[in-house]
Parts: C-alpha cells; structure tokens; sequence
C-alpha cells in the first residue's frame, strides 16, 4: 500500500511540475521557432505568427497574414490536412472572425485586417481530424516578459 501512495505521489508532483512547465508565462519566456506567440493547449503547442508594423509606419489597419503552426509538446510538426481553424481577432468592442485553412505541413494561415496593437487579443480554435477541438488565447503584441535566471543571478538582496 506505501509503495502505491508513494508511487501515486510522484506521478502527481511530476505532472504538476510538467503543467508549470507550460504556463503562458513560461511560454512567453521562449524564443518561438518563426517567431510568434506559443500557447499550450491540449496535447499541442500552437504558434501564433502575426505581421508587426515596421518602424516609422501609422500603425493603420491593413490585411496581413495570421499563421498558426501546430506542434506536439516534444516540437514535433502536427500535420494540419483536413484540419480545421478560426481565428477571432478582439480589440476594444471591435472583433473579427477569421477562417484558417491547412496550408503546408503542420499550419493554418488566413488574412484579416489589424493592426499590430499590444491590446489585441486573439482566440484560435483548431479541430483537426479524429482530435478534441483545442482552444487557445494569445496577446501576439503584448511586451514580452524576460527570462528569468536558473540560478538566482539578478534577484534583488532582501533587506
């Protein structure tokens, strides 16, 4: 019986350490394959890649690409064919739908109209054949936050 609880023990502390492992906070500490967003959700990771503004620009709404690219949680490429995906793109009280479709191996791409503001929020569903349908929410133009150190190195002292 000790042996089980034991063992029960530490499949629940290695599961919650790999939960913590993939917290959005985590996530956005890593530099993302094509440069987007990561988001876990399910047995997948999905990437969010959105077209920023470039420098000395308005900063205007225009049609621009949204890319998401489907991994497992080992970044193996999760092929998309006969998948399917949105995008709902929220600024303030404005929201646009957007259809994804397969495109290439392991993502979905689609155009909308935005702007690269660090207030817009995106929601992306994606059901991809014989799956769960998976849901995840990103903040593409949000700061993001920086690495913490591994060994304490930078923390403030405490006085």
């Amino acid at each position: 019986m000790k042996k089980s609880k034991l063992g029960l023990a530490a499949i629940l502390m290695l599961a919650a350490a790999i939960a913590g492992a993939h917290t959005n906070e985590y996530l956005d500490t890593l530099s993302a394959p094509h440069g987007g967003q990561l988001r876990m959700s399910g047995p997948y990771h999905f990437e969010l890649v959105m077209e920023q503004d470039c420098p000395g620009t308005d900063g205007a709404a225009k049609e621009r690409d949204i890319i998401v690219y489907v991994t497992d949680h080992g970044d193996v490429k999760i092929p998309t064919a006969k998948g399917e995906a949105k995008a709902t793109l929220i600024s303030g009280k404005q929201k646009v739908e957007v259809k994804l479709q397969p495109d290439g191996d392991n993502r979905f791409k689609g155009v909308a109209k935005y702007r690269a503001d660090p207030k817009l929020n995106v929601a992306v569903f994606v059901k991809l054949p014989d799956q769960q349908a998976e849901a995840a929410r990103f903040a593409p133009f949000k700061k993001k936050a920086k690495a913490k150190a591994a060994d304490g190195a930078g923390k403030q002292p405490h006085h």
